[in-house]
């Protein structure tokens, strides 16, 4: 189980990593066509320049697959991480010219597949359009409707390759072929027989994939809940991403048609309507509004609550301490440091309480009929320039409404279980310094050793080593380690008291560290000192 978990983890993080361009997509389709739709003549120079902008969203949003293809093959490289993106890119666009070719020897292409054209072959309207929902062109190739699936399968298989491959040594006279090379010609010559299986396998998946999507869309405020709590719990392990991406950015989150365009996954679908001059609202059951109500307020309310029941002489230390974490979640929606702050000492209070408190919030959104784009105060921003497609009229009182929930419910459960929340216990609430660390190791801390041991030095020395570390990677929060021998690394304890870590989560010979949003300059410099990419 702690090796799938690693992998799992591993691959969550990856998916992460094109996390920047789907905040753009938003920023530039919200903001780009407003101006054009509402504000802007059509023709000046203002208006050419916020064009522009609101395509670059639209090409993101188009061309997901490619980056994620690209985004996982380096991620999940262990060495020659620029080599690896490379035979991503080459994978992507080899699987899918591969699919069209073979699609094409079989008769189908974009006007034999229209629904015009099967109803002529003797389709019914239903099957003519359940067959064609299956095609569609994507990066400049017709071949199946895959999404954002086609990235992931190509870049995990690229990634796998990469790794077996990339010390192949052949004899001197072919030694141009070997190792990264010999990495290219591989995926190239894999491509084929993955086009060939995905041409056949992938109509019972698509099928598979819509008898999800009407699974959710039936379930109703059931399925909302499930969903909204199953993100939460799923968190501590690191793989709460696989069930909120495809929701968010494929067919499985359900598809709609704007303006003549079908867009697919409830993030695409609201970029779309924002987009357009003729929409006067934003997807309702979207699977992300309830975020809004519990990261404005749930946990302002639950943080409330902590700093209440701390003691009276530690109040201070538990604000400077929960306050950034709460000022983060608002603008950016980095739920982690805060949650951290209480899941380790207090496990029931996040699982039994805080977790199923999150999936009511998703429910009471959705039931209240909000329609607003963004869950956090900057994602937010595009709705000022759109204010007639947001419907949030209700978020008057139920923000102060979830505030007075969520802190009397943690105010009750920390008082009558004795839950040692920050500033409750006998420890001290306070990040330990450096040469508290070293102290209680017996190291001394004097001289140039004392100025060369940096935050990240320590955590090297805590990970085994320079020669223990394996690879380094980060998602939004979180620093990601996969290693050699796991016995060389430090304890949970000693990365939250000396290293100023918020939490941690382990698998088979991997770690995710959790610092927030300072975790990508942590990374950067670890890297810088492993000498790694």
């Amino acid at each position: 189980m702690k090796n799938i978990q690693a992998k799992l983890q591993t691959f969550a993080g990856a998916m992460m990593v094109p996390i920047i361009l789907l905040v753009l997509t938003g920023f530039f389709v919200g903001i780009g066509s407003a101006f054009t739709d509402y504000i802007l003549t059509e023709g000046t120079l203002l208006y050419k320049l916020f064009a522009m902008i609101s395509n670059l969203g639209f090409l993101f949003m188009n061309n997901l697959q490619l980056f994620f293809a690209v985004a996982i093959s380096f991620t999940l490289a262990k060495k020659e991480k620029g080599w690896a993106a490379f035979a991503g890119l080459v994978m992507i666009y080899c699987y899918m010219r591969g699919i069209e070719g073979w699609a094409a020897m079989d008769g189908y292409t974009a006007e034999t597949v229209s629904v015009e054209a099967l109803m002529a072959a003797g389709y019914t309207e239903n099957a003519a359009l359940n067959f064609n929902a299956l095609w569609g062109t994507n990066i400049g190739m017709f071949g199946y409707n895959m999404g954002i699936f086609s990235g992931l399968i190509a870049g995990v298989l690229t990634a796998w390759i990469h790794n077996k491959l990339v010390d192949t040594q052949f004899p001197e006279m072919f030694g141009f072929f070997a190792g990264t090379k010999f990495v290219i010609i591989v995926v190239t010559l894999a491509s084929v027989p993955l086009s060939i299986v995905t041409y056949y396998v992938w109509p019972y998946l698509g099928s598979a994939l819509q008898a999800l999507t009407d699974v959710m869309t039936g379930s109703g405020l059931i399925g909302t809940f499930l969903f909204g709590f199953a993100d939460k719990a799923l968190l501590p392990f690191g793989i709460h991403h696989l069930i909120a991406f495809p929701i968010e950015y494929s067919s499985v989150g359900g598809t709609m048609e704007i303006d003549g365009v079908v867009y697919e996954g409830v993030k695409n679908i609201i970029n779309g309507q924002a987009a357009s001059a003729d929409a006067t609202g934003y997807l309702i059951r979207n699977f992300t509004t309830g975020r809004v109500l519990f990261q404005l307020a749930g946990i302002p309310g639950a943080a409330f609550a902590m700093y209440r029941c701390a003691r009276p002489e530690n109040r201070k230390k538990v604000a400077a301490l929960l306050m950034p974490a709460v000022f983060t979640l608002a603008v950016v929606g980095i739920s982690e440091p805060f949650e951290y702050t209480f899941l380790f000492v207090a496990p029931g209070l996040y699982w039994l309480v805080y977790a199923p408190l999150c999936g009511l919030c998703y429910v009471v959104a959705e039931v209240c009929q909000i329609s607003i784009n963004g869950n956090a105060l900057l994602f937010m921003i595009p709705n000022l320039f759109q204010p007639h497609k947001v419907h949030a009229i209700h978020l008057i009182w139920l923000l102060p409404a979830t505030f007075v929930v969520y802190f009397l419910v943690f105010k009750v459960c920390i008082e009558k279980f004795n839950l040692q929340t920050p500033g409750r216990g006998e420890a001290e609430v306070k990040l330990f310094s450096k040469a508290e660390y070293r102290e209680a190791h017996g190291q001394g801390t004097q001289g140039a050793q004392e100025e060369a041991d940096s935050l990240e030095h320590r955590i090297i020395e805590a990970l085994g080593g320079a020669d223990n570390i394996e690879s380094v990677t980060c998602c939004a929060s979180r620093l990601r380690v996969t290693y050699k021998d796991e016995s060389l690394v430090a304890s949970d304890d000693d990365f939250k008291n000396y290293l100023e870590a918020i939490g941690v989560v382990r698998g088979k010979n991997s770690i995710q560290v959790i610092y927030g949003v300072r975790v990508q300059g942590i990374t950067t410099k670890i890297k810088d000192i492993l000498h790694i990419d």
